[in-house]
């Protein structure tokens, strides 16, 4: 159920990003959710194997080279689909920023109600 009401939460949160940064654009509430969905699985494979990659740079930058990683995560999501379009990198680094934000109030919701 948490994931069920995690997964739809995040699509909800796409949408608020399109709705408050022009650099996203999302079609539907249906293209919100598979892109939730692609966002979650390629934070769950392809970010661990970057974070690990790149753990020099990030070492260096004292970690806000990860603030890079979310961003072409969000990047890439968007070159995988259809209806979920972003104009640029510093538009994914944006957007990504503003989704992560989203995602630790959702987070914290979740854990409130379904402790």
């Amino acid at each position: 159920m948490k994931l069920l009401a995690k997964w739809l939460l995040s699509a909800v949160a796409l949408l608020t990003v399109a709705y408050l940064y022009g650099g996203v654009q999302v079609n539907s509430f249906g293209s919100a959710m598979i892109a939730a969905l692609v966002i979650g699985l390629l934070n769950a494979v392809l970010r661990p194997v970057l974070v690990v990659l790149t753990l020099p740079v990030t070492i260096v930058t004292v970690g806000l080279f990860l603030f890079v990683v979310n961003g072409l995560m969000f990047w890439m999501a968007s070159g995988i689909l259809t209806g979920f379009h972003v104009t640029g990198f510093w538009a994914a680094m944006l957007g990504a920023l503003i989704y992560s934000l989203l995602g630790l109030v959702i987070e914290s919701l979740l854990a409130r109600l379904f402790p």
